[in-house]
């Protein structure tokens, strides 16, 4: 193991104020337990979910100056003025799909000969990820996609995720409910789905087939959760592959329309690249069958498959109505608009679950190679930029560096 690794916990500065953290007060406990050669300094913050006082109980230091740091974790970007030349830092950078609205923070980490590992790409030898907010994504979006059908229809009223202390209380609200005759639709079969899931669970309703859930009708809320093989088929009539369609999803088309016509409240948990076929298009959503009354699009994907996704939206306002006749946004709850939830940012709703979860993932599979040896070159593979240059695995991103 390195001798003596001072590393910082930064406050997030991204706007709007996200309350995560990727050390929990108790974990960072665990934390200095098990790898003895790191010293944990925790930058004051106004906005984590855990306060100041939590961390000073245990003991634990706070500091203003992070300095005299080796390494920086935070858990969204960093903005530029914060950035510390010549450190080791880790967090979501949303850079390496050559977002153009982070090229600036790219630009800037290699000016600064900082070290950039991160997370979205911490992955084990068969490219799993093993760390991830999916699974708190799905959880909050499902129960914001109850909240929206709630206020919608009148019937009901939930209290915020944000609102509740923790992921307990939340379902503790959704025990509550009784749902009509509704049938539920959950797109996409990873963490993010199986979170939402989750959230349906105390309901206790009824899983169905897609076949089921497209032919048949209920006299009870139902749900069904589908994977890709289940809304998209080969162009050329050949079996659906899942490796070739996430590889080559432009060698494939939609079979999602008969779900529109039959679906009151729609999940939308699935994994899209702008090369996959889209969902549904305006002329769908314009068809007098068209049912869908709530879109919680969890992906957030913008002008991607759902068409009335059209921006983000955020915690403080989850909801807007879209139009479909009109192909604008319009009032949420208007029984002639569809209510869409996007917002971008889900597990900053449940933060103190969603940062223990996270940072339990951090302490089993990524700090001993973080702190020790990197023999399974977990944190190379996850390293953008190192030594003011890209890496080998990530030169691809110099055009975009460049502004090409």
């Amino acid at each position: 193991m390195s001798k003596n690794i001072k590393v910082g916990i930064l406050k997030e500065t991204k706007t709007p104020p996200d309350r995560r953290v990727a050390v929990a007060p108790e974990q960072a406990i665990e934390l200095l337990n098990k790898f003895s050669n790191v010293e944990l300094f925790f930058q004051p913050s106004d906005i984590r979910c855990y306060s100041d006082e939590e961390y000073k109980e245990l003991g634990l230091n706070i500091e203003q100056d992070l300095s005299s740091c080796d390494i920086l974790i935070g858990v969204k970007e960093v903005t530029i003025d914060a950035l510390i030349a010549n450190k080791k830092y880790l967090f979501f950078s949303h850079t390496a799909k050559e977002q153009t609205y982070n090229r600036e923070l790219l630009q800037e980490v290699l000016r600064k000969n900082i070290t950039l590992i991160d997370y979205e790409y911490l992955t084990d030898e068969k490219n799993i990820r093993l760390v991830a907010f999916g699974r708190w994504a799905g959880l909050v979006g499902a129960y914001n996609s109850l909240i929206g059908f709630g206020k919608r229809t009148g019937l009901f009223s939930l209290k915020s995720a944000h609102d509740c202390h923790d992921m307990k209380e939340m379902f503790s609200e959704v025990e509550k409910l009784k749902l009509p005759p509704v049938k539920i639709l959950i797109s996409g079969g990873g963490r993010v789905a199986h979170g939402a899931m989750e959230t349906l669970a105390p309901l206790n309703i009824k899983k169905v087939t897609p076949d089921e859930f497209i032919n048949k009708t209920f006299d009870e809320a139902v749900f069904c959760q589908i994977d890709p093989w289940d809304y998209a088929k080969r162009k050329d009539g050949g079996k659906f592959d899942l490796q070739n369609f996430f590889y080559f999803p432009a060698e494939y088309e939609t079979t999602f329309l008969p779900y529109t016509k039959v679906t009151d409240v729609f999940i939308a948990c699935h994994f899209w690249n702008e090369k996959s076929p889209v969902f549904m298009t305006n002329d769908d959503m314009k068809a007098d069958d068209f049912k869908m009354q709530v879109i919680a699009d969890v992906s957030c994907d913008i002008a991607g498959p759902i068409p009335s996704t059209i921006r983000p939206s955020t915690i403080a306002e989850p909801f807007y109505g879209y139009n479909a006749k009109l192909e604008k946004e319009a009032e949420p709850f208007d029984k002639n608009n569809i209510t869409v939830m996007a917002v971008d940012n889900l597990p900053g709703e449940l933060p103190r679950d969603a940062s223990v979860d996270f940072g339990k993932g951090l302490i089993e599979k990524v700090y001993p190679s973080l702190f020790g040896d990197d023999k399974e070159e977990i944190i190379k593979r996850a390293t953008i930029a190192k030594d003011g240059k890209l890496t080998e695995k990530y030169a691809y991103l110099q055009n975009y560096v460049d502004g090409k």
